[in-house]
């Protein structure tokens, strides 16, 4: 059964890879990956039975199905914090966005100078994505230059280099990236020691290819159009609430060792709470627009049900120690796990990043790798910057792919070598950091 079991699972990272060419949702193979893998172990024969029992994991007068329901549930418990987490941040997100906080941030960008507008662009989402996420701050950016670069060549230039700033930024932040997030609730890393740790790898990471890019860029941008200074009026208050209730996350975890699920529920709360006395004049039906309730409508719900289908599969191989087995393989063939999470964050360019730093945290124990280890900081660099090699290998690549119509062909030819050199940069400078 553990050999069906990871037939399934290999075969439902197969059809995620290939999720754009067989158009085939991933969020679907997904749950049917997790699901299965776990149906698969329940129909264990003995020999499987007899298999666990020679690893440990169980006693042999216990029975498999008793095993598997304790495992199952103990996985459980920490994927739907992972899952509630997310929800709650994706919802403060959408609610900054309903009353046009992000606009206050966009309407301050005025210079004409081609070269300056980049690097002002890069930085501002580079940071933007430490706070929110390097998918909002991709489709945030990505909007602001389509008002002010009217040109499509120079604006796919913008955006290509927008994705690549908006994956270093999340890189470095506890909350600023899924695979950073799932390896912080994970207890892999904690918020201070990732950010002291990655924070100059990952400027590192966004500097060079800016630099190289800056040296062919001249002039002023013709046709700049302004942004126009409207919003809602209520759009400052939320912005400053829901920036302040995401930083406030690893703040509350630290002063209260609560897991940062509670941390954000209590920011989201807080925001609930202001949204109830704001556009007070509005009717119900429009103020459900600016709502809670309003936000929660247009939150990627797919996206959620996709990483419990992942993270699912991953908890299967992991209780029956198949992972493991895998990285004490890896460990002999290779030996140096910092060539093997280099290769992992250039694969994360071709496979989403989420399933393999799960399958990553159920390869590596705790007991060998502890907390704020460099295994899992460089996990956190490679497999948050890795995937902007490519424009499908990121969630903020392929959001502006969809947005600009950008070809996978362009974006290898002009953008990915650039990537490429920032992710090597950004590596160098983490290991020559942490000899």
């Amino acid at each position: 059964m553990e050999t069906l079991a990871v037939a399934i699972f290999l075969i439902g990272y197969f059809l995620i890879a290939l999720e754009h060419p067989l158009k085939i949702n991933k969020t679907a193979t997904a749950l049917l990956t997790g699901s299965l893998c776990w149906s698969a172990l329940a129909f264990g024969s003995d020999e499987f039975h007899i298999l666990l029992v020679e690893r440990g994991l169980l006693a042999s007068d216990d029975t498999l199905h008793g095993f598997l329901v304790q495992s199952l549930h103990h996985h459980l418990s920490s994927i739907t914090g992972i899952l509630f987490f997310l929800l709650g941040a994706m919802t403060i997100v959408e609610l900054i966005d309903a009353h046009d906080g992000f606009r206050f941030i966009t309407n301050s960008i005025r210079t004409r100078d081609t070269r300056a507008l980049l690097w002002i662009v890069c930085w501002v989402a580079f940071f933007l994505s430490a706070v929110l996420d390097n998918l909002t701050t991709s489709i945030v950016m990505v909007s602001l230059i389509r008002k002010i670069v009217p040109y499509r060549d120079s604006r796919m230039l913008f955006a290509g280099m927008i994705i690549i700033a908006a994956n270093a930024g999340g890189a470095w932040s506890p909350i600023g990236d899924v695979t950073t997030t799932m390896l912080w609730i994970g207890g892999k890393i904690t918020s201070t020691s990732i950010i002291s740790n990655l924070f100059l790898p990952s400027v590192v990471c966004l500097l060079a290819p800016l630099l190289l890019l800056s040296l062919s860029m001249r002039g002023r941008m013709e046709g700049f159009e302004q942004p126009a200074q409207t919003g809602a009026p209520s759009g400052k208050v939320m912005l400053f609430a829901g920036v302040g209730a995401l930083i406030f996350v690893p703040v509350f975890k630290t002063l209260t060792h609560l897991p940062p699920v509670i941390g954000i529920l209590l920011g989201l709360g807080v925001m609930w709470l202001i949204s109830e006395f704001l556009n007070p004049e509005l009717d119900e039906r429009l103020k459900n627009k600016y709502s809670v309730a309003g936000a929660l409508e247009r939150v990627d719900v797919p996206s959620v049900l996709f990483f419990m289908g992942i993270l699912l599969a991953v908890a299967s191989l992991e209780s029956i120690q198949t992972l493991h087995n895998l990285s004490h393989a890896l460990n002999q063939w290779i030996g140096d796990t910092r060539i093997i999470v280099t290769v992992i964050g250039i694969i994360s360019a071709i496979i989403d990043n989420v399933p393999l730093v799960a399958a990553s945290m159920g390869m590596y124990s705790t007991a060998d790798y502890p907390t704020d280890s460099m295994l899992w900081h460089y996990l956190a660099y490679c497999a948050g910057t890795g995937g902007s090699l490519l424009i499908i290998g990121s969630a903020a690549g392929v959001a502006v792919m969809g947005m600009e119509k950008i070809d996978f062909l362009w974006f290898l030819r002009r953008i990915s070598g650039l990537a490429l050199i920032g992710y090597i940069a950004g590596a160098a400078a983490y290991l020559f950091l942490n000899t």
